[in-house]
C-alpha cells in the first residue's frame, strides 16, 4: 500500500517563508516527475511545481504566480520532495499536496498540508 505524507505547513505572516516535505512510503518514484498541488477552499486543486525525474534531467516547471517564490527539489534516498515557499501572500493559502506530475495518481493524494498566510 502506497501511502504519501505531506508536512512542514502552518500559519505565517505575508512575506514569510515555509519549507513543505513529502516522504513516499510501499512505492519508489525515483523514476516519476513529482509535483506539489495546492487546493484553496472552493477551489480545484492545481498544480503549482513539478520535478522532473533523474531520466528527464531534474527539470522544474512553476505556475506563473509561484515563479521567484517557490522552489521544488527531490532527494531519490529518502523518496521525498520538497517545496520551499517564499514571499508568502494571502493568497498562498490552501492545502498543499504533492502527487506524481502532471496528473496526480488517484491513489497517491496524501491528507496534504495546511499553509495559511495572514496579512
Amino acid at each position: 500500500q502506497v501511502q504519501v505524507v505531506e508536512s512542514g505547513g502552518g500559519l505565517v505572516q505575508a512575506g514569510g517563508s515555509l519549507t513543505l516535505s513529502c516522504k513516499a512510503f510501499g512505492r519508489d518514484f525515483t523514476f516519476n516527475d513529482m509535483g506539489w498541488y495546492r487546493q484553496a477552499p472552493g477551489k480545484q486543486r492545481e498544480l503549482v511545481a513539478s520535478i522532473a525525474s533523474v531520466t528527464s534531467g531534474y527539470g522544474t516547471y512553476y505556475v506563473d504566480f509561484v515563479k521567484g517564490r517557490f522552489t521544488i527539489s527531490r532527494n531519490n534516498a529518502k523518496n521525498a520532495v520538497y517545496l520551499h515557499l517564499s514571499s508568502l501572500k494571502p493568497e498562498d493559502t490552501a492545502a498543499y499536496y504533492c502527487n506524481t506530475a502532471p496528473v496526480g495518481m488517484n491513489n497517491y493524494w496524501g491528507q496534504g498540508t495546511q499553509v495559511t498566510v495572514s496579512s
